[in-house]
């Protein structure tokens, strides 16, 4: 690629940094993702969405579906609050199972003024499109600091809730529910809890949202989102639940929250996450925030710690030449180096491999003044004995995501103002492609 524009300081309209093969509707807010699920060729995706940046619009949940999980349609909202309901002021966020081939949802309904989102469920009888009726499926808790977020699902005949919730006297923790029918809920008990403290310099949080629930290699493993009242969201964190949680982050980025999980697809098991924004929010200028991440294959590594690559089909939205695309996969396939994307004159972005560590630098990714900058960094980032390349390096828009041989994930947000062609310097060996959806 060759670099024919020069940095300017505009903060207007930038539309190079819109997203273009990670799913997010043309405009308005989005964060979590909520029931991926397969049914039949295609999986459907849900989100949290707004058709504003106005946060006090109540939320839908948009919808998206796609027959490879890099190409997706974007489809009307398939649930709104219903008015007067149990969730007039909001369709928060959970998921979804198949239930006799129909697609059920499980999740989180907000009334201004109850000090808790009750748990719901609602069913849709046309694929996905839309969801009838919602009604209340446990009590809210007689007290907690807070209380939301169900996923469901079934293990050894069973059907199994698990709610997020924090206590003041016994700190974070997943509440436990079963069902033989996915209608009548008996409550078992926490499935695990956490007094607030700091695990590997990590604040493991007052509360636990958007639990999820992974069977890898017999291992019950939980995917949790660390929440607090005074700071909100912190990190995603995931541990086993049969031995005392050794919380270890998920991403190892800054800007990776709210998983949610696919147990089974056909590539195993899959993690989606919100990817939030990295700029102020007077900078939220150009008409959408937020923006869903590319779904993840998961497993464990030796330390126990989840580990990610992105799904197989990635490949295909490769093309022979970048151009002058915002949208790049770059490929680095030895662990030491250096490769930086020129955005412009005064704005780059930093790839450093060295030592077993991956690093990110976005101090000058953006002259402007909204943009957040910094460093970021991962250690045990390489796998020589894998097959996988040390980094590949996923551009689209705003949005970077960089996965590492060993499993490790980067997630985070650039805000060059400088539109493309962008010019890539690196080793000979690394490989660059433009992606087209």
């Amino acid at each position: 690629m060759t670099q024919t524009q020069s940095t300017h300081r505009s903060t207007g309209t930038v539309e190079h940094l819109r997203p273009a093969y990670h799913v997010r509707p043309p405009g308005g807010y989005i964060n979590d993702p909520n029931g991926p699920v397969e049914l039949g060729s295609d999986v459907h995706l849900f989100f949290q969405s707004r058709t504003t940046l106005d946060l006090q619009t109540p939320v839908e949940w948009g919808h998206a579906t796609s027959p490879d999980y890099v190409r997706w349609t974007l489809h009307r909202p398939a649930m709104a609050p219903q008015p007067g309901g149990p969730d007039t002021d909001g369709c928060w966020s959970g998921n979804t199972v198949l239930d006799d081939g129909r697609i059920r949802a499980f999740y989180s309904g907000r009334v201004e003024g109850n000090p808790y989102q009750s748990v719901l469920t609602a069913v849709s009888d046309d694929g996905g499109a839309s969801f009838g009726p919602a009604h209340q499926v446990v009590p809210d808790p007689a007290e907690a600091v807070m209380y939301r977020d169900p996923f469901v699902w079934r293990e050894n005949g069973t059907w199994w809730m698990a709610v997020g919730a924090g206590y003041v006297d016994r700190g974070a923790s997943i509440a436990l529910y079963r069902s033989p029918d996915l209608r009548q809920w008996t409550a078992v008990g926490p499935l695990a809890e956490l007094a607030r403290t700091r695990v590997g310099g990590e604040d493991t949080g007052a509360a636990w949202e958007c639990p999820q629930m992974l069977t890898i290699g017999g291992r019950r493993i939980a995917v949790v989102a660390s929440w607090s009242p005074e700071g909100g969201p912190g990190e995603v964190l995931s541990f086993d639940v049969d031995v005392p949680p050794a919380l270890q982050r998920v991403d190892h980025g800054t800007n990776f929250y709210a998983a949610s999980a696919l147990r089974e697809s056909r590539f195993g098991p899959l993690l989606f996450g919100w990817l939030t924004e990295g700029r102020d929010r007077p900078g939220w200028n150009d008409g959408w925030a937020g923006v869903i991440s590319l779904p993840r294959v998961v497993w464990l590594g030796a330390d126990s710690s989840l580990r990610s690559a992105p799904v197989p089909t990635m490949e295909t939205l490769r093309t022979d030449s970048p151009g002058s695309t915002a949208q790049l996969e770059i490929v680095i396939p030895e662990a030491s180096g250096r490769v930086v994307v020129h955005f412009g004159e005064e704005e780059y972005l930093t790839f450093e491999l060295d030592a077993g560590t991956l690093t990110i630098d976005r101090s000058h990714a953006s002259v402007a003044t909204h943009a957040h900058g910094g460093r970021m960094e991962v250690t045990d980032a390489f796998d020589p004995a894998s097959d996988r390349p040390a980094v590949r390096i996923f551009l689209d828009g705003s949005v970077v995501e960089a996965f590492t041989s060993a499993g490790r994930v980067l997630s985070t947000r650039v805000y060059p103002t400088t539109p493309p062609p962008w010019r890539v310097e690196a080793p000979a060996d690394v490989q660059c492609w433009g992606l087209a959806r």
